[in-house]
């Protein structure tokens, strides 16, 4: 079973959060039962990650065997942008007014639903209810 990785989760790993042993250790066993990936997205948002270069990022993914995915398909941005739709639709009927969420996490679920098995978050509050069919794993 191939996991899809949330951007939150090798952050905190980063970052030195107190579940970064955790995270790790959830990390290798995911890796043992079917590898894990990231999408282009999560990419991208690592690149913000403070005192993270490049290099660290490319090596630390070869190193743990974390796949990038750089080519997301139509179904994918399809999906994301229906699922932001209504989020952002349901949001304004509350009275909450604009979106407060990001595409980009769309953009995250929508590849884990349709390209991985699961994904790995750490806001996994955030995703169930637009992406009920997607298996969400924390730790």
């Amino acid at each position: 079973m191939r996991t899809a990785l949330d951007t939150n989760v090798l952050s905190a790993l980063w970052s030195r959060e107190p579940l970064g042993s955790q995270i790790a250790l959830r990390l290798t066993d995911l890796r043992d039962r079917g590898g894990l990936v990231i999408c282009g997205a999560v990419y991208i948002e690592l690149y913000a990650h403070p005192n993270i270069t490049p290099t660290f990022i490319d090596a630390f993914l070869l190193e743990t065997g974390i796949a990038v995915d750089f080519a997301m398909e139509e179904d994918v941005w399809r999906s994301a942008a229906k699922s932001f739709a209504s989020y952002a639709q349901r949001r304004r009927r509350s009275g909450g007014g604009a979106a407060k969420r990001v595409p980009v996490d769309f953009l995250v679920a929508a590849y884990a639903s349709l390209c991985a098995d699961r994904l790995m978050t750490l806001d996994a509050d955030l995703y169930k209810l637009d992406f009920p069919g997607l298996t969400l794993l924390g730790l």
